[in-house]
């Protein structure tokens, strides 16, 4: 399949020059590197949450004020992403990636130094912003410098790295906080930080020539001007928000003994751990379908699941199977996406996927309210209404492909 011409320029941002196939990244040091670093910095927004109580009992405070710790870093983490796309268009993405890198081992063991929530809750903000640098700049890095056929295993492996941060974090802070406390948890997550610095230092290519003194946020209009780009980016919404508000329901509307149950929805959680782990071992077969067809199919396939769950009601054995196949599918349509997006962003490519993430955990914040405050139609209408959000995102990615091949 051939590659059409970049319907965006970006005539103030930085092309990256094409790249030699001699200096294309090391695919598996490059998973070996990103796969830890994704974890662990989306996990960082979950990891707060096995915390809670301990925090409460410290401060005094009650433990529903102190959520807020979650959303904190979540707003500071999508606003982030906005930030360090464009600078890795203009810096360069090993030397943007490290010196942020370098900043969230920092800022996440200030946290640890908190003596209240206020503190904390400020401390957050930063740090989810400085945690931000991974995602876009990781994403545009594996667009860029990895071999062309190799790149989906490598996107799909991050990409699931990222969905299975939310289980595996708070597993891991759950075993920390019960043998330590809640102020060693940010402390090690700092010094985590450090070394991953470092190993991503190691690891990626060195940064191609850039030019330097151009505004690299003067592209976003032009992006955001591009019809098709802006029919990804509303699709982008309904991945990760469909994803999360369906959990939200199960939360307050699922079967009994998973509503009102946090233990029983992270078990629940934990049990798609295997289906997200074997999406990178699949992905090589769904390679072999455009980014935008694989996308579309496989938010297809969630809406089928999702109305599955709605119509069928099932029994908690058949609903984590169910669910550990949406999460396949969800996990499989993120990066398709991704690579939608690099296709048709062209040189600004950096910038467009740092809007991918900003929409796509904007998706994720606004999943849980929307669920919400549908909560009151009952279960079954809830999922009716993931699987026909997962059906029109699948849908305008088509419709943004169809007018010309982009791959």
């Amino acid at each position: 399949m051939s590659t059409s011409t970049p319907v965006v320029s970006a005539p103030a941002g930085p092309a990256a020059p094409a790249t030699p196939r001699e200096t294309y990244a090391p695919v598996w040091r490059t998973v070996a590197a990103f796969v830890p670093a994704g974890l662990l910095a989306t996990g960082h927004l979950y990891v707060v949450i096995p915390l809670l109580a301990r925090m409460s009992a410290d401060w005094g405070a009650p433990a529903a004020v102190l959520t807020w710790l979650v959303s904190a870093f979540g707003l500071g983490y999508a606003g982030g992403f906005l930030l360090f796309g464009p600078l890795s268009d203009l810096y360069g993405r090993r030397r943007v990636m490290t010196w942020g890198m370098a900043a969230t081992a920092v800022t996440t063991a200030l946290v640890a130094l908190s003596p209240g929530p206020g503190a904390a809750l400020a401390l957050r903000v930063v740090e989810g912003v400085t945690t931000a640098v991974f995602a876009p700049t990781a994403f545009a890095y594996i667009a860029e410098r990895v071999e062309p056929r190799r790149r989906a295993v490598t996107m799909t492996s991050v990409v699931s790295a990222l969905f299975a941060s939310a289980v595996v974090a708070q597993l891991a802070a759950k075993v920390l906080v019960d043998l330590l406390g809640w102020r060693p948890v940010f402390l090690l997550g700092g010094a985590a930080f450090a070394v991953v610095t470092v190993v991503l230092r190691r690891v990626m290519l060195p940064d191609t020539a850039r030019r330097t003194g151009a505004n690299p946020y003067a592209v976003v209009p032009a992006l955001l001007r591009d019809p098709r780009l802006v029919l990804v980016y509303a699709a982008t919404l309904t991945v990760l928000g469909a994803f999360v508000a369906l959990y939200t329901a199960l939360q307050l509307e699922g079967p009994a003994g998973i509503a009102g149950d946090p233990s029983a929805l992270l078990t629940l959680r934990a049990t798609a751990l295997p289906a997200i782990i074997a999406i990178p071992f699949a992905t090589p077969y769904l390679a072999r379908l455009s980014p935008a067809r694989r996308a579309a199919l496989a938010l297809g396939l969630a809406a089928v699941l999702a109305l599955v769950v709605g119509l069928a009601a099932p029994g908690v054995t058949a609903l984590a199977v169910l669910l550990a196949v949406f999460a396949f599918a969800i996990g499989v349509a993120a990066p398709a996406v991704i690579e939608t997006v690099g296709l048709l962003a062209g040189p600004a490519r950096g910038t467009a996927v740092s809007l991918f993430t900003f929409f796509l955990f904007t998706g994720a914040s606004i999943g849980p309210v929307v669920a919400s405050a549908a909560a009151p139609y009952g279960f079954a209408a809830l999922m009716y209404g993931v699987a026909g959000v997962l059906a029109l995102g699948g849908g305008l990615v088509l419709i943004a492909s169809s007018g010309r091949r982009i791959r």
